[in-house]
């Protein structure tokens, strides 16, 4: 159901390695599912500083607005600007072409913190 080579937070962002200290990172289907139609996405810039558990951005749906959390510490290196004229996308392929921000880790230790699969699929069904 949750992609296992993916790291989740209990705040519904996931997390891909893509290099040895950068990741990139999004809302699960969970959330995505959960807000219903995506209609736009602010992220944050190139070169910004983000931390752990702090809002990094927005996600506004037809229902409400929500905010993006960083799942990890770092750099932002690099944000998906194809989300500004298609945020529909993330409804879509939340895993793949919807993934929101790129991100130059602080300690890539953090990602042992965080939860796998099984991990966040035992959190959302206890939510």
């Amino acid at each position: 159901m949750y992609p296992e080579d993916l790291k989740y937070t209990t705040d519904h962002e996931w997390v891909r390695t893509v290099g040895e200290t950068t990741v990139r990172f999004g809302i699960t289907d969970y959330a995505q599912d959960a807000l219903g139609d995506i209609v736009y996405v602010s992220l944050p810039v190139v070169g910004a500083a983000i931390v752990a558990g702090d809002a990094c951005g927005e996600v506004e749906s037809t229902k409400s607005v929500s905010d993006l959390y960083a799942p990890v510490t770092g750099t932002v290196t690099g944000t998906n600007e194809a989300l500004g004229a298609t945020p529909e996308v993330v409804n879509a392929d939340a895993y793949g072409q919807g993934w929101m921000v790129e991100v130059e880790l602080a300690d890539a230790g953090q990602i042992a913190t965080l939860l796998d699969s099984s991990g966040y699929a035992a959190h959302v069904a206890s939510a």
